[in-house]
């Protein structure tokens, strides 16, 4: 079992730039497939960017590709997402997710099938 805590949200302009942490619990985080999701009020959770537990690969929402870098250091155990050039449609509780598995080249992108996730943080970006 693993246990996730994202940090970095906060307020910013359009334009400006965040970089979110998710630091998870317990020694077998290498064996994770982590993701990305954000929820805005009043909308259902979307997927945001994936990562494979190798780092090798990753996957990317249409709305944030060329904007978003997700990342992990499996040595800190702690994934992270790079946001540049935010948009105010960008305003959500972000959300990270973790999953078991065996491949360590595979990236999970459904919601449905992470079995473990963290409280959130809120981003705000103002116009």
């Amino acid at each position: 079992q693993v246990q996730l805590v994202e940090s970095g949200g906060g307020l910013v302009q359009a334009g400006g730039s965040l970089r979110l942490s998710c630091a998870a619990s317990g020694r077998t985080f290498s064996s994770y497939a982590m993701g990305w999701f954000r929820q805005a009020l009043g909308k259902e959770r979307e997927f945001v960017a994936a990562i494979s537990r190798s780092g090798d690969n990753t996957y990317y929402a249409d709305s944030v590709k060329g904007r978003f870098t997700i990342s992990r250091d499996n040595a800190k155990n702690t994934v992270y997402l790079q946001m540049n050039s935010l948009k105010p449609e960008d305003t959500a509780v972000y959300h990270c997710a973790g999953v078991p598995l065996g491949n360590p080249w595979v990236v999970v992108t459904h919601r449905d099938e992470y079995d473990y996730w963290g409280q959130g943080t809120q981003v705000t970006v103002s116009s």
